[in-house]
């Protein structure tokens, strides 16, 4: 198959250029949502990774496509379901996708093998689905054990713990 500009772009440009290209090109951005959620190569994890840093919050464009990205986390390489985790934490979510997804980052977090970028992004989004959700909080205390912990590096747990502690001081417990 021949390769696309926006492919082009993606494997052969700095990521400031990638930037540039897509802000000069608007049309692309639709190709590089598409591209985030396929299953492609060395392209779907690096469109992922361009799209969460030109994208607006709550990015129009995207929720249309959040229900797809969330049901391709479970199906693809952690570099790009990585990215996709954290261009969901730039998204406003509905009950539906919040109780999908949190179940997700519930699994990705438990795997202590994983990369710790990757279980780090899943914890934030757990954490923004928990402040939307107060009666999940309990669930925290479980999952930051130091058996989930203990793999990750001192800023990382000392990132995780401060998230915990503004929950714990956001519902008083």
């Amino acid at each position: 198959m021949v390769e696309t500009k926006l492919e082009h772009i993606l494997t052969n440009s700095y990521k400031a250029d990638m930037i540039a290209y897509m802000k000069s090109h608007p049309e692309d951005f639709e190709e590089a949502i598409k591209l985030a959620i396929s299953n492609k190569p060395p392209y779907s994890w690096r469109a992922a990774w361009l799209l969460w840093s030109c994208m607006e919050k709550n990015d129009q464009r995207i929720l249309k496509y959040v229900d797809i990205i969330i049901d391709t986390i479970p199906t693809t390489s952690d570099e790009q379901a990585r990215e996709l985790l954290i261009i969901l934490q730039h998204m406003e979510l509905t009950n539906d996708n919040e109780g999908k997804l949190f179940n997700i980052c519930i699994n990705i977090w438990e795997k202590i093998g994983k990369q710790p970028s990757f279980r780090y992004n899943a914890f934030k989004l757990m954490i923004k689905i928990i402040k939307n959700h107060p009666d999940l909080y309990k669930e925290i205390a479980f999952l930051t054990e130091s058996h989930y912990t203990d793999s990750l590096s001192d800023n990382v747990k000392k990132s995780i713990f401060k998230m915990v502690i503004g929950l714990k001081k956001r519902f008083k417990q």
